[in-house]
């Protein structure tokens, strides 16, 4: 497969001159999207026509990655060649969304001119060429990730960045789970129809699957345009949505300790489960690695302060609360990632401790607790059954995929 990819992006490159590219990969929480391997392609094939390399890594609003993450995910690539993206500051506006089309698109529950920032580096005119590499997959905020998500989000600033989450929040996240046409990706559409496309960018998208614990790329698409996007949508749906049988009463998610370091990552165990799970079931989420709430500083602080106490409950702190209204990708988040009491949501969190996981809305249980009475290497992906009678689902990676009830 990595040969086919070689020649695909060789092909890609045939009738372009080129002397300053820009790649705009994900980080490592993306770690099996595929976007390392063929970001260190795109590198290598770029330096030895005598190309200049810059790689900007669409953090969003995670955390910078450590030179060891970007050694681990992309390979043996020279550091300098790297910038770190601050979604706070390092940003310029490229337009204004009008309040018309916000109010249309979101039935008449926002009704306001929208900002779209991106980063600075983007408006370098020196570069050739700008490259956003990423994967499509199912996405609580958008419905599918990537395509121009990858650069008004990843590289995107705080004012569009908050405005989307929220846009997402307000009309619901179990609507827009999987689905190719929401409103927040009509908002993407518009920008990239009116703003981005006066860059001179373009989309390479992977379509990943995982079968026994081993991630493979199924589908390679590239291009300007949203037709590629389109296709990669309609694979991704067909490859990554897992139905279940009947709605799940208890769920076990793992939660990789290399990839997920904090709730706003690892909440992706209570975003991609909750279609599936049974009203009054529980999910577990066995977070060995997580070590906070937020990626950002002040987006911990918030989460620690509010805490994930439903929709309504934010919503109306939103009315109030200055802090939320300045961070309304916080108040997304935590929306999101309450289960309004629909299901309980118990986390297994070593790091953080039992005192600080209930002080924020949710239970707690001891991680060793759970690995002496469930032995994860002998855990399959689906529904397990225990000697005593007890059925569950395991998921290894919920980042992976989306699982749904019909």
């Amino acid at each position: 497969m990595i040969l086919n990819i070689k020649q695909r992006i060789e092909d890609f490159f045939n009738d372009k001159n080129l002397s300053k590219v820009l790649l705009l990969p994900p980080d490592s929480t993306r770690l099996y999207s595929g976007a390392g391997v063929i970001t260190k392609i795109l590198y290598d094939l770029l330096a030895k026509k005598g190309v200049q390399v810059h790689i900007l890594p669409a953090l969003g609003t995670h955390s910078p990655m450590s030179r060891k993450q970007i050694l681990d995910f992309f390979g043996d690539i020279p550091i300098e060649c790297f910038s770190v993206h601050d979604w706070r500051n390092d940003v310029s506006e490229i337009g204004i969304i009008p309040a018309e089309f916000i109010n249309r698109i979101s039935d008449g529950q926002i009704n306001k001119d929208v900002p779209v920032e991106i980063n600075n580096l983007l408006l370098d005119s020196s570069y050739d060429l700008i490259l956003s590499i990423g994967q499509v997959v199912p996405h609580e905020v958008v419905g599918m990730a990537n395509y121009s998500k990858n650069v008004l989000v990843g590289c995107g600033g705080s004012r569009f960045i908050n405005f989307s989450h929220m846009l997402g929040a307000i009309y619901g996240i179990e609507k827009i789970l999987g689905e190719i046409d929401t409103p927040v990706r009509k908002v993407f559409d518009y920008a990239q129809a009116n703003f981005l496309n006066k860059l001179p960018l373009e989309y390479i998208l992977t379509v990943t699957k995982t079968i026994n614990g081993k991630t493979s790329i199924n589908g390679l698409f590239a291009g300007g345009g949203r037709e590629s996007f389109l296709k990669a949508c309609i694979l991704s749906q067909k490859l990554n949505i897992t139905y279940v049988k009947k709605p799940i009463k208890k769920c076990i998610v793992f939660l990789d300790e290399d990839e997920f370091h904090s709730t706003w990552l690892g909440n992706k165990a209570v975003y991609r489960t909750r279609k599936a799970i049974a009203d009054g079931g529980e999910l577990i989420i066995l977070a060995p690695g997580v070590k906070m709430f937020g990626e950002d500083p002040e987006i911990n602080r918030l989460i620690e302060k509010y805490g994930y106490v439903g929709r309504n409950r934010i919503l109306e702190l939103c009315k109030t609360e200055a802090d939320l209204q300045n961070n309304l990708s916080a108040a997304a988040h935590l929306i999101h990632g309450s289960s309004d009491n629909r299901f309980k949501i118990i986390y297994a969190a070593p790091l953080i401790g039992k005192e600080r996981i209930t002080a924020v809305g949710y239970d707690y249980i001891n991680y060793s607790e759970i690995l002496s009475k469930y032995n994860l290497n002998l855990l399959h992906e689906g529904f397990n059954a225990m000697q005593d009678g007890e059925e569950f689902y395991f998921i290894k990676n919920p980042a992976l995929g989306l699982w749904d009830f019909k």
